[in-house]
């Protein structure tokens, strides 16, 4: 297991889907998944084993099934045993199709989980793939505070005191839905895609410094609340610098850098009678905007350049 290698044990996909356990070794709470690539064995149930990774979980269905009617039981047999010993974690049948009695032996020889669900075979796929992409997405955690707000996941980052805590407790107070705060563990999912979380020990507690911690949860209710959001914007927050130049028209766009991946950013000066919160709520509506292809600093630039073209027009004349 390598720095950026993460890994889940096999009964947390047993238990997501509801997996019948056809045969289970005996070390079942130790068996892992590392990959979250699934496999259809066709290729190599014909014998093709290059690139074949062991570390997927394999998943026969309806036409590897007909495939393998064809043969003899020896011959099935030995097919199915190419597979088996390549170390496989898991193999599961779809469509709770009836099992040879040949992959029972082997599962027991192999010390190998089997197990059936009645989902199709495309459809479990696919939701199995998107559970291990966020499972085993890689991660980093980062000091900062990660909120539902209109919709937009945003990250609030600052050094310690500067007030992300409280401008998170005055929008979840104006009705929107706080995911983390202090740590945010950071997954990329996809190559285009952050999603936030809070580690489960800290989930949905705040720390506000002359009162203490509270439980969001408890004190809002249910609603205030939210496990987990996609990362679509990120907010700087530091103190302000008098004579420091701030941006005051964005028409330049800004970006942080989180793995690999180009989160849209803005750098908010903090100073006493600032509302930040109503200041984060404007910043999330107008980043929605620019995703939706409206940018304002754009237009009233465009309009801008037109009245100037139009006084030099005029004074042509």
């Amino acid at each position: 297991m390598t720095e950026n290698e993460f890994s889940i044990p096999l009964t947390r996909v047993i238990d997501e889907y509801q997996l019948e356990k056809v045969y289970v070794p005996d070390n079942l709470d130790e068996v892992l998944v590392w990959s979250a690539d699934v496999n259809r064995p066709g290729l190599q149930l014909a014998g093709f084993f290059d690139y074949f990774d062991g570390k997927r979980i394999q998943i026969i269905g309806k036409v590897e099934v007909t495939y393998l009617e064809q043969f003899p039981t020896e011959k099935r047999f030995e097919l199915l045993e190419m597979l088996f010993m390549r170390g496989i974690p898991a193999l599961i049948i779809t469509r709770g199709m009836q099992i040879f009695p040949e992959i029972l032996t082997l599962a027991e020889k192999y010390n190998t989980a089997l197990l059936r669900t009645e989902e199709g075979t495309s459809s479990f796929m696919s939701t199995l793939i998107s559970f291990l992409n966020v499972q085993l997405a890689p991660r980093l955690t980062r000091h900062g505070v990660l909120i539902e707000v209109y919709g937009e996941g945003i990250l609030i980052l600052g050094e310690s005191g500067v007030g992300k805590s409280e401008s998170a407790i005055e929008l979840v107070k104006r009705g929107h839905r706080l995911v983390a705060d202090d740590a945010v563990e950071i997954k990329r999912v996809s190559d285009r895609t952050l999603v936030g979380t809070a580690p489960e020990i800290i989930r949905h507690f705040v720390e506000l410094r002359g009162i203490g911690i509270i439980d969001v949860n408890k004190i809002f209710g249910i609603g205030a609340v939210k496990d987990t959001e996609n990362i679509n914007m990120i907010i700087h927050l530091e103190p302000w610098e008098d004579g420091k130049a701030y941006d005051r028209l964005g028409i330049v766009d800004e970006f942080t850098n989180i793995m690999g991946i180009n989160i849209p950013s803005l750098t908010i000066p903090v100073k006493p009678g600032r509302n930040l919160a109503v200041i984060v709520e404007v910043a999330a509506m107008n980043n929605r905007q620019k995703r939706m292809g409206y940018n304002a600093a754009v237009e009233l630039n465009n309009r801008l350049m037109q009245e100037m073209q139009k006084n030099l027009e005029l004074a042509g004349n």
